[in-house]
């Protein structure tokens, strides 16, 4: 089986030419593009997002590298990425946790979000996972990263959104509001 997503340490031009699938207003697949093409044009096309909690509850947030092409330096969810040419939402989350902390959980989806200016034009399926391991940010996607208690979170939100990508602020924004399960520690 092809190995599917990018590999460490591609550079930023390898990246750009990550053919996607392109999606029309009901989520179809209308077409295939290169990344960089695709964020350009803004097209819609799909991602997932995970948030990924301690055992106390707490949530981890990386810093994302100053070398990303979109929202270098600000906050993100625990891990983020798109979703690979015929691949389900769930084994792009796996594949993304993977790839950028090092880890494998249990994960559950939450809910999918429409594409719109906040997500990047993304259709984002959202997923929740616990582990008690200690995340290994890849240094090439991640400047730093952390586990921030849940009131910490609220708080720099309220006092400096921008710190932090729309796409995290909306997703969090959601997720609070569902009152979202946590799976079981993997």
């Amino acid at each position: 089986m092809a190995q599917r997503g990018r590999k460490r340490r591609d550079t930023p031009s390898v990246v750009a030419r990550e053919i996607l699938e392109v999606l029309d207003d009901q989520g179809q697949v209308i077409a295939l593009l290169p990344r960089g093409e695709i964020h350009q044009q803004r097209l819609r096309h799909r991602s997932v997002h995970v948030f990924l909690f301690d055992p106390k509850g707490r949530l981890y947030l990386q810093k994302r590298a100053m070398s990303k092409d979109e929202n270098p330096g600000l906050w993100d969810s625990s891990a983020a990425g798109h979703v690979g040419l015929g691949e389900p939402y769930s084994v792009a989350a796996r594949r993304e946790l993977h790839e950028e902390l090092g880890l494998l959980c249990n994960l559950l989806e939450v809910t999918q979000v429409e594409a719109c200016e906040e997500t990047g034009w993304e259709y984002v399926a959202l997923f929740v996972g616990v582990t008690n391991r200690e995340p290994r940010p890849d240094p090439y996607e991640i400047e730093e990263g952390r586990f921030f208690e849940i009131e910490e979170i609220n708080r720099l939100l309220k006092e400096r959104p921008e710190d932090f990508t729309p796409a995290f602020r909306l997703l969090w924004d959601l997720y609070q509001k569902l009152g979202a399960p946590k799976p079981k520690e993997a």
